[in-house]
């Protein structure tokens, strides 16, 4: 009687969770669209912390000057299996496969909003992709191993400070949409090295939840091997790697791992950005954080009191995520903790990382200044000095 009891209670709670995020994207999916502003908060915006580095990154896209989109290139590694199709949105599908690399096309419409990702809206009566007017994945070129590291070597070689940035997505996302939010993160932080993404096989459904966890432990050793490419065989000397969600669960075990196993190319990663991290709070501060903030380089955590989806995942798994504010941070010595709860952003309030002209602003900072948060001045210290974290700046404040 009891273990059917306790048995309903799961059932409920996993029909809660996909409840919530089937709402949240039913709705926040269209907000996401329109580019939701942060008046809340105002830190500069990236392009007026760096002009100059913002011009030439962004102008280097444009194949004219009077091209009516940007074509940015990016670089990308995934395990997802091919589906046969030759269509780039549709050409890998939710299922495992070996590793492959390659590259894409996305493009960004010239009168593109930062924090927005652009694309057709029925309330604007769009229903297709027009690169005009959209962030679209234009197309999608297969490499083999020798040539992309090659390629990607020349990017990087060619960047000042010989660096990658490299996005691994969250749960719920499609190839297609993962190469578009990078290009638009790598276009909107003015990234003058190699953009990468890394696209595990998320089932890019709400109801994959539980396969896309477990494929976010499958991949580990994939994006072990994919780091130490961009280290050992691109030469980059600079690795700056943002993660979402569940693509948090991969990258501290990749990290953890590479820090034991392979010190060369762990050193290399100056920046870990973990955006809403879906992690139990308690192993993070206990397990995972002394084994990842270590080596000199940063680890920065953004979380948030208004993230709906952290919140149907605590209610799931029955504990707090390191990207939930709601009830306390996870703070843990040797991470950075910011308190993205102001940053405006869609109606789920979960991919504030790239919807959020603040949140990617303060990125820029440390990624192209390596400023840590006190030197941030839109981010204020809160807390105790031994578990201080960071909130932002309200204005007039």
């Amino acid at each position: 009687m009891w273990s059917a009891l306790r048995a309903d209670k799961r059932v409920k709670r996993t029909w809660m969770f996909v409840t919530i995020l089937v709402f949240g994207a039913l709705l926040g999916g269209c907000a996401a669209n329109q580019g939701a502003g942060d008046p809340s908060i105002a830190p500069p915006v990236a392009a007026d912390v760096a002009p100059g580095a913002s011009e030439v990154a962004r102008t280097r896209d444009f194949q004219s000057d009077d091209a009516p989109y940007a074509t940015v290139k990016v670089f990308y590694a995934t395990d997802r299996a091919k589906t046969g199709e030759s269509a780039p949105n549709d050409k890998y599908g939710p299922g495992r496969g070996k590793l492959l690399f390659g590259v894409a096309e996305v493009s960004i419409p010239r009168d593109h909003r930062m924090g927005t990702l652009e694309g057709p809206a029925v309330s604007r009566l769009e229903f297709r992709e027009d690169p005009e007017r959209h962030v679209v994945l234009l197309a999608v070129a297969e490499r083999d191993r020798a040539s992309f590291f090659r390629e990607m070597g020349a990017r990087i070689a060619a960047s000042p400070q010989r660096s990658a940035l490299v996005f691994i997505h969250g749960y719920n996302i499609t190839f297609a949409e993962a190469a578009r939010r990078t290009a638009q993160l790598s276009y909107d932080l003015a990234f003058d090295g190699a953009p990468l993404f890394y696209s595990w096989p998320s089932q890019g459904n709400v109801p994959g939840y539980v396969i896309d966890a477990n494929n976010t432990d499958w991949t580990v050793t994939h994006l072990k091997d994919v780091l130490g490419g961009i280290v050992e065989r691109s030469g980059a000397d600079n690795v700056y790697v943002i993660a979402h969600s569940l693509g948090t669960r991969a990258l501290v075990d990749a990290v953890e791992d590479l820090g034991r196993e392979r010190a060369n190319v762990r050193a290399r990663i100056r920046e870990v950005i973990l955006a809403a991290p879906d992690i139990d709070a308690e192993i993070f501060v206990r397990d995972i954080a002394p084994r990842i903030a270590t080596g000199g380089s940063g680890v920065t955590v953004y979380a948030s009191a208004n993230d709906k989806a952290m919140v149907a995942s605590r209610n799931l798994h029955g504990y707090p995520r390191v990207g939930d504010s709601s009830r306390g941070l996870a703070l843990a010595r040797g991470i950075d903790t910011i308190d993205a709860t102001g940053a405006g952003t869609d109606f789920v309030g979960h991919a504030y990382y790239g919807d959020s002209v603040s949140i990617i602003s303060d990125m820029f900072e440390l990624i192209h200044n390596g400023k840590r948060p006190v030197e941030r001045q839109w981010l204020t210290p809160a807390g105790e000095a031994s578990k201080r974290y960071w909130v932002f700046r309200g204005p007039g404040s």
